[in-house]
């Protein structure tokens, strides 16, 4: 069992972040590229995953991305971001006497983009299904340069890719609100979902990725269709999953995918961790009323419930050292 974290990260130091990430998560755990929403404009999921758009460009206005005919300062903005993140890390890889054997990085997946992203009347991208098409095939069209960069950064290292996709319930259930709020938008259908996602999974595997994983909430969570895309593994807080939702999760691992356990919640970061055996419980205890062996164990990664936005930079490390520690307990449980 090894451990990783969801991406957000505090603060403004990419620097700062990238030690702490990497001291934390040494061998066998996943670091990741952090993300650090409170720089500003461009470092937000949305934008920083925008910027790679091929051939689609975007800025800011007061109601969010909107996607416009020429790049301008905003997506300028978001790009210079995201390459000094890259630049960072691979100071930071360089400076290693062992470097990582793994290395993540997060996007947003193309309809939480897409629900992200406005067109030039204001309303969201969403509603317009040559948009959610072209979202997703230019996503596709800019990941292979993106992964090329880290590959970079990261001499050897096995890359991972996470796709986060925070809007899907909404997408699927047509609850997300128009422009104006007095209607929603209509739902998207479940085939094209999964038709999309696998349009970005399948770039990302051509482009070296070793291992795609699909990160929703634990709410009408859709695993049918990200296994129908050919994605690697889910990513899903444990907190409120049914029953009926552990035995789809059963049967996904007993397919060979791989489960990234939410099981330490975060939503708090004024309330006191909790410890890493109540977290190792969380997991194991389901896992064995499924009957699943221990042995399957071995694909799957504790994460935390959500970003770590909201903690100090200490905080933050505090979270990922909780992590590991649980993992440790995990694994103890296993070997009996």
């Amino acid at each position: 069992m090894t451990a990783t974290a969801l991406g957000p990260w505090p603060g403004h130091d990419p620097v700062e972040a990238a030690r702490i990430i990497r001291g934390e998560l040494g061998s066998p755990h996943l670091p990741f590229l952090a993300e650090l929403p409170d720089r500003g404009v461009g470092a937000d999921a949305i934008g920083r995953t925008a910027s790679l758009l091929v051939e689609m460009a975007v800025d800011v206005q007061p109601y969010g991305w909107r996607i416009v005919d020429r790049p301008g300062r905003d997506l300028t903005r978001a790009r210079s971001a995201l390459s000094t993140d890259i630049n960072v890390q691979a100071d930071v890889a360089g400076a290693e006497d062992t470097p990582a054997a793994e290395f993540k990085v997060q996007l947003v997946g193309p309809l939480s983009l897409a629900a992200g992203l406005h067109l030039h009347n204001g309303e969201r991208a969403l509603i317009d299904y040559g948009a959610r098409r072209d979202i997703a095939a230019s996503l596709a069209a800019g990941v292979g340069e993106h992964l090329g960069r880290v590959a970079s950064a990261v001499p050897g290292a096995r890359l991972v890719v996470q796709l986060d996709e925070p809007d899907i319930a909404s997408v699927l259930a047509g609850t997300i609100p128009t422009s104006s709020g007095y209607r929603t938008l209509r739902s998207v259908a479940g085939q094209e979902v999964a038709d999309l996602w696998r349009v970005v999974v399948d770039a990302l595997r051509a482009a070296g990725a070793a291992e795609t994983v699909i990160a929703v909430p634990e709410i009408e969570a859709p695993f049918e269709q990200i296994l129908a895309a050919g994605a690697d593994g889910i990513a899903v807080p444990l907190k409120a999953l049914t029953s009926r939702q552990w035995e789809q999760l059963a049967e996904a691992v007993e397919a060979g995918k791989r489960l990234w356990a939410g099981a330490l919640a975060v939503e708090n970061p004024a309330s006191e961790l909790p410890r890493a055996a109540e977290v190792a419980d969380a997991v194991w205890r389901p896992w064995r009323q499924l009957g699943l062996p221990a042995a399957s164990l071995g694909t799957l990664r504790i994460t935390p419930s959500a970003g770590l936005e909201g903690y100090a930079p200490s905080g933050a490390s505090a979270v990922l050292t909780r992590l590991t520690h649980a993992a440790d307990a995990l694994n103890q449980l296993a070997l009996g």
